[in-house]
């Protein structure tokens, strides 16, 4: 799991796989796989550098080298 911020400050942990796409419009939008769109406070390097990390740490980096 991430940790993401909504716009109104409350934080969430969020499962990276079930993130389909991330929309930049300007703010940091997360559309998930059931179509829920979370606008966040982080932009993309910060999502892209916790998705990695959390990769990491459950070892699916492996697989894919």
């Amino acid at each position: 799991m991430i940790n993401v911020t909504r716009l109104n400050g409350v934080k969430y942990f969020i499962n990276p796989h079930q993130i389909e796409y991330i929309e930049l419009n300007p703010d940091t939008t997360l559309i998930m796989l059931s179509g829920k769109r979370l606008v966040v406070l982080e932009d993309y390097p910060t999502i892209f550098d916790r998705i990695v990390k959390y990769r990491q740490l459950i070892g699916c980096l492996k697989n894919e080298e």
